[in-house]
C-alpha cells in the first residue's frame, strides 16, 4: 500500500487539477494552451529527474531520498497555491515535476531489492492494482474541490496529501538497501554505468514499449478537458466518466498479470496485453468514425485498452530491470526517464494535434499501439540470452 501511494503521488499532481484549467486560464489571464504547458513544466524535468532519483538511491538508500523528495514536492505545492502568474506557475510545477518521480522510481527499486520472478512480477502488480485507483479518484476530488473553493484549493489539497504522506514515510518505511549493496556517485562510475544501461538495445526496446503503450491511453487523459467537456459535454464534476473505466481496465489487467505470473512466460503475458490493446484501439477508431461522441460508447474502448496495456506492464517493467541486478535503482530512473521524457513531448508537441475530435484521438491510440508492439518485437531480437535474467525471459 505504501509504495503504490508513492507512486501514485504523480498521477495525482498530474490528474487533480485537470478539472480546474478553464478558471486557472481566466483567473491568470492566460490561454488553454499556455495552461496546458503547465503538464510539460512538470513531465519534462519530472523525466529529466527521474534519470537521477535511481543513481542516488543506490548510494545513500532508498528512504532518505524519498523522504527529502516529498519535502521538496510539499514545498512546491504550497507554492503553487499562492501563483499570480503563468510563469510562476510554470516555474513551481517543475519543482513538482523535479520531486515527484522518486516514488515512483524508488517504488519499483524497492521491489527488485526483496524479490525475484514471478514474485516480483507479482508484487508490481499488486502495487499497480492499488496504484491504478489514483489517476481515477484524483480528477473527482479535483472536481469537487474546483467547484466548491476553486483552483488553488486543489493545490491547498496536494500539499496535505504529501505532509500526510511524508509522515506514514518517516514511521513506516523501511530501508531495503544495506549499506554494503550501495553504489558509488563518482562520475566516471555514473559514466559507465548511464551508459551500460541506456545502450542495452533490449533495455531501449522495452522502454519504447512500455512508453508507447501508456501514450495510446495518455492522450486521453492530457486531453481531458478538451474530450470530456467539449466534445462528450460533461461538467467539471463528472470526470470520472473517463477514469472510472480507464482505471478499472488498470486494476483489472494488473489482477490478470498477477494471476498469470509464474504460469506465462512474461512474453506470453505481453502478448495477450498486445491482443486485447489492439482489439481496444480498433474498436475506439470504430465508435469514433460511426457514431456521434457521447456516453458511455466513447469511453468503453479505454476499459478495454487499460487492460491489456496494464497486463503487458508489470512483465514489460521487469524485463527491462532484470539484466541490471546491481543497479536496480539507475535502471528504474532511465526507464522512467525515458517514458516521462516522452509523455512531455507528447503533452507538449502530440496532444494539440489531436484533441480536436474524438477521430484523431483514435488514431493516436492506433498509432502508439502499433509503435508499442513494433518496439516489443525488437526486444525478442535484441533479449539478453538464457539464464541472464527473468526466468523464460526468452520463450
Amino acid at each position: 500500500m505504501l509504495l503504490a501511494a508513492l507512486s501514485a503521488l504523480g498521477p495525482f499532481s498530474i490528474d487533480t487539477y485537470l478539472p480546474s484549467f478553464p478558471e486557472m486560464a481566466e483567473n491568470l489571464n492566460a490561454t488553454p494552451l499556455q495552461v496546458q504547458q503547465t503538464l510539460s513544466a512538470y513531465l519534462i524535468p519530472f523525466a529529466v529527474m527521474a534519470l537521477w532519483h535511481g543513481a542516488i538511491s543506490d548510494a545513500l538508500g532508498r528512504r532518505r531520498v524519498i523522504l527529502w523528495a516529498l519535502a521538496l514536492f510539499g514545498i512546491a505545492s504550497a507554492g503553487c497555491i499562492f501563483a499570480t502568474r503563468i510563469e510562476y506557475l510554470w516555474l513551481l510545477r517543475a519543482v513538482q515535476g523535479i520531486s515527484a518521480g522518486a516514488g515512483i522510481v524508488i517504488s519499483r527499486a524497492i521491489v527488485r531489492d526483496l524479490y525475484d520472478g514471478a514474485a516480483a512480477q507479482k508484487l508490481m502488480s499488486h502495487v499497480a492494482i492499488t496504484f491504478a485507483l489514483a489517476p481515477a479518484i484524483a480528477p473527482v476530488i479535483g472536481g469537487w474541490l474546483q467547484s466548491w473553493f476553486g483552483w488553488r484549493s486543489v493545490f491547498v489539497f496536494l500539499t496535505l496529501l504529501t505532509a500526510t504522506l511524508a509522515c506514514i514515510c518517516w514511521r513506516w518505511l523501511p530501508e531495503t538497501l544495506p549499506p554494503e549493496k550501495r553504489q558509488s556517485l563518482h562520475p566516471a562510475y555514473l559514466a559507465r554505468t548511464y551508459w551500460k544501461v541506456l545502450s542495452t538495445p533490449s533495455f531501449l526496446a522495452v522502454s519504447a514499449a512500455q512508453a508507447f503503450n501508456f501514450c495510446g491511453f495518455f492522450i486521453y487523459v492530457l486531453s481531458a478537458p478538451m474530450f470530456l467537456m467539449t466534445h462528450l459535454g460533461v461538467s467539471e464534476r463528472e470526470f470520472l466518466w473517463l477514469f472510472g473505466p480507464a482505471m478499472g481496465g488498470l486494476m483489472l489487467g494488473s489482477w490478470f498479470s498477477g494471476r498469470l505470473a509464474g504460469k506465462l512466460t512474461p512474453l506470453q503475458c505481453i502478448g495477450r496485453g498486445y491482443v486485447v490493446m489492439a482489439c481496444a484501439a480498433l474498436l475506439n477508431l470504430a465508435i469514433s468514425q460511426l457514431m456521434p461522441p457521447g456516453l458511455p460508447w466513447s469511453v468503453l474502448p479505454l476499459f478495454v485498452y487499460t487492460t491489456g496495456m496494464a497486463l503487458a506492464m508489470s512483465a514489460l517493467t521487469l524485463l527491462g530491470l532484470d539484466p541490471f541486478h546491481n543497479e536496480r535503482g539507475l535502471a528504474a530512473s532511465c526507464q522512467t526517464f525515458l517514458q516521462s521524457g516522452f509523455n512531455g513531448i507528447t503533452a507538449g508537441l502530440i496532444v494539440p494535434l489531436l484533441w480536436g475530435s474524438t477521430q484523431t484521438l483514435a488514431w493516436g491510440m492506433i498509432g502508439f499501439a502499433f509503435a508499442g508492439g513494433l518496439a516489443t518485437l525488437a526486444y525478442r531480437r535484441f533479449r539478453p540470452p538464457a539464464g541472464s535474467g527473468f526466468p523464460g525471459q526468452t520463450e
